[in-house]
């Protein structure tokens, strides 16, 4: 019945299916994101209270929760690793990484620019903001482990351990604005039953969400295909790669 799980355990297999569902998923992306943007930054009405500015939330909000998604993802990706060995997912967490660093980097530069209008500072020390900083420094630590150890599967266990042990930092980022004082607001579009954000707002809102985790999809399935050539680089398949592409291309 699950037999069809250990196809994704064939670098081959895995290697055809992300070529097949990049341009997809990336043309898919481009067309939501386009019209997110477009309800939430022309459509949808201003905030009676923030005026304009409020409109950055459409880049802040999805890059914040990708941030966070993005590493459940690698630390899954990194467990899977270590439990079963599964070099794919390894592959998968390494090339999750930059991608969650870098929305996590987005998600902290707009959040500081929402800010300094909203709070009259830059950046506060309160718990969001400094669980989002540890999560940005864990996805560095991640990163620079895998290049500081010079035997590949040694890196690789060492950096999916510390993923792992980072995932404690992603219950803390969410619940930080119900434990502790913070001028971060609250939950908006989450509450159930009762979101406290106008229709207008929440759909283009809900589109970018969905636009930045098709983001992540596309670009994670081009890393991945590098990252297989990467490892399976001796191996018969790859070389044969050009000859099989091609043969491929002239019966379509």
């Amino acid at each position: 019945m699950f037999k069809w799980i250990h196809r994704f355990g064939s670098a081959p297999f895995v290697y055809r299916l992300a070529g097949l569902l990049g341009p997809w998923v990336g043309w898919l992306c481009l067309i939501v994101m386009l019209v997110g943007l477009y309800l939430g930054l022309i459509v949808a009405p201003a905030d009676y209270e923030q005026g304009e500015s409020y409109r950055i939330i459409y880049v802040h909000v999805p890059a914040a929760i990708l941030s966070m998604f993005v590493y459940v993802v690698m630390a899954v990706s990194s467990a899977v690793f270590l439990i079963w060995r599964m070099k794919l997912a390894d592959v998968v967490a390494q090339a999750s990484a930059p991608i969650g660093a870098s929305f996590t980097f987005l998600a902290l530069v707009t959040g500081s620019l929402w800010g300094k209008p909203m709070w009259g500072t830059w950046w506060i020390w309160d718990g969001r903001l400094t669980s989002e900083l540890l999560l940005l420094f864990l996805y560095f630590g991640y990163m620079a482990l895998r290049a500081a150890i010079e035997h590949p599967q040694s890196a690789a266990r060492a950096a999916a351990v510390l993923a792992v042990v980072g995932v404690v930092n992603i219950p803390i980022i969410h619940y930080s604005v119900e434990w502790w004082s913070t001028l971060h607001q609250p939950a908006t579009i989450t509450k159930i039953g009762k979101p406290s954000i106008h229709p207008s707002m929440a759909v283009p809102l809900l589109l970018m969400i969905f636009g930045f985790q098709l983001l992540y999809l596309y670009i994670v399935l081009l890393r991945t295909r590098i990252g297989i050539l990467q490892r399976e680089a001796r191996t018969s398949w790859v070389a044969n790669l050009p000859e099989i592409e091609s043969s491929g291309a002239n019966r379509v």
